[in-house]
């Protein structure tokens, strides 16, 4: 109880230095914020974890948590889990420490605001992805087999995969609707995590004709999102334009996104850093205010500055952090 504790103030201390200036007086416009998702929500190993997340692998510093400290609400639920798919929103979700019970079980009638960031992990895209690329690349480092792969008969199977995820997250919206009905509904896209140009292949191996598909595939999924929340009444938050810069491949510091490796102070492989929770809290956050969707070089600064002290508090608490790296070993989180 006592490193819960601690954990939780020093969170407290990171996301207060990142509230917006014109807001620290405001009241808050939403009074009772339930965040759903899969583990680009929940931050699996970004300082510092949550011990008592299960095997969701939630961080203390995800976007969600520092939504709400933005937004000063008054009650806040966060039930996102690494791994979960659209079917977690209604049905339990097995992890290594036990079972999550269905997400949507956090909603009430008197929820007024709703953050959902869901879909890589529908029919395994993502997971098809990071698991079959990177051992394509030898066979065609300069051309494009992952793409080559996953194309049959002249289709796209991912592509196809994506279409059926956008079904199954517009009748997720419609549950949250029906649950929550008066509640603002945002649906979280996904940052980059390759860039639109040039490769870097020792932080994302793949192919270099593969980077173009798996930033359209990304592309792809995040359309597919945005259009299921114009279907459903509910509002699309892009990370994907304005994290622009910020990809895999960006410099250290700048990039919102871990590579190939696993950093067990900065974030599980493949998934945002700090920089991406915090800058997706931001675009959340300016998304539900009217403000100009976009990163400025002073909030990246001041991102990166924050993920450093994270990163030395992590680094003193190794135990905490061997604890949540050994959650994550036999279970693929998203």
């Amino acid at each position: 109880m006592k490193l819960r504790r601690l954990v939780a103030a020093c969170a407290s201390l990171v996301l207060v230095a990142a509230l917006p200036v014109s807001n620290a007086s405001a009241e808050p416009a939403f009074h009772k914020y339930v965040a759903l998702g899969d583990s680009y929500t929940s931050a699996p190993l970004v300082p510092l974890p949550d011990l008592l997340s299960l095997g969701c692998a939630r961080s203390y510093s995800n976007y969600p948590k520092m939504l709400a400290t933005m937004l000063r609400v008054h009650q806040f639920t966060d039930v996102s889990c690494g791994g979960a798919d659209t079917t977690n929103m209604t049905q339990p979700q097995s992890t290594i420490l036990g079972t999550a019970a269905p997400q949507f079980d956090a909603l009430t009638p008197d929820t007024d605001l709703v953050t959902l960031g869901i879909g890589g992990n529908d029919f395994g895209v993502f997971g098809d992805i990071v698991g079959t690329c990177p051992g394509l690349r030898a066979s065609d480092p300069t051309g494009a087999p992952c793409k080559a792969h996953f194309t049959v008969d002249g289709v796209d199977t991912l592509r196809a995969k994506i279409a059926q995820t956008q079904t199954r997250i517009a009748i997720v919206v419609q549950g949250i609707k029906a649950r929550s009905p008066e509640a603002t509904v945002l649906l979280v896209g996904y940052p980059k995590i390759a860039p639109e140009q040039g490769t870097c292949p020792s932080i994302l191996p793949f192919a270099n004709g593969d980077y173009s598909y798996l930033y359209s595939i990304e592309q792809a999924l995040n359309a597919a999102i945005s259009s299921a929340a114009a279907a459903g009444g509910a509002t699309y938050v892009d990370t994907f334009g304005p994290s622009t810069g910020h990809d895999a491949c960006a410099p250290d510091g700048q990039a919102w996104i871990q590579g190939k490796d696993i950093n067990v102070l900065r974030a599980l492989n493949y998934h945002p850093r700090f920089e991406g929770q915090a800058g997706v809290a931001s675009l959340t956050f300016k998304t539900l205010t009217g403000a100009p969707a976009r990163v400025t070089a002073a909030e990246q600064s001041e991102w990166a500055a924050q993920a450093r002290v994270l990163a030395r508090q992590a680094a003193a608490s190794p135990q905490a952090v061997k604890a949540s790296l050994n959650r994550l070993r036999t279970s693929a989180q998203r």
